[in-house]
């Protein structure tokens, strides 16, 4: 599936639209170029799981957040700065992708091998100015599920 995003309130919007039918250990992966909205989508989703969006930032330096105050338990990984696989691997990062929260992970190429083989991806592309194509892919039945409810709620 794709949709085209007009701006960063769409994205929001498109992200809340995603948290509706979120539950516990569901995984999010997020990809694309620097700068193509991958934290504003984050932003939404955790909007729509009832956490302050501006508690969701693009950090230079964590790699997990955790917020634990909305309708469950959102777990915000973002990769980028992630060098070496073993750097994670220490910080229970499968608690939190298998554990009682929804994880959004940023940059999830940098996991490699360790992609978890079910979830819900999203590439955000550039696609003018202020446009982004998002394209959604469904791994597995319990994504297939939801992105099919995604697909039929996101025009409005």
């Amino acid at each position: 599936m794709q949709v085209i995003s007009r701006s960063s309130s769409d994205t929001i919007r498109i992200g809340k639209v995603i948290a509706r039918y979120l539950a516990p250990k569901d995984i999010i992966c997020l990809s694309g170029e620097l700068g193509s909205g991958k934290t504003v989508l984050a932003k939404g989703i955790a909007s729509g799981l009832k956490i302050g969006a501006f508690d969701v930032t693009s950090s230079s330096f964590v790699i997990i957040r955790r917020h634990l105050t909305g309708r469950i338990p959102f777990f915000h990984f973002d990769l980028y700065r992630l060098k070496d696989i073993r750097d994670i691997s220490g910080l229970g990062y499968e608690e939190y992708l298998y554990g009682e929260g929804v994880s959004v992970i940023e940059w999830p190429e940098k996991l490699g091998c360790f992609i978890p083989e079910e979830c819900l991806r999203v590439e955000l592309i550039y696609h003018g100015e202020s446009k982004r194509k998002l394209d959604f892919k469904a791994k597995g039945k319990r994504y297939q599920a939801l992105l099919k409810n995604i697909h039929e709620n996101i025009s409005h």
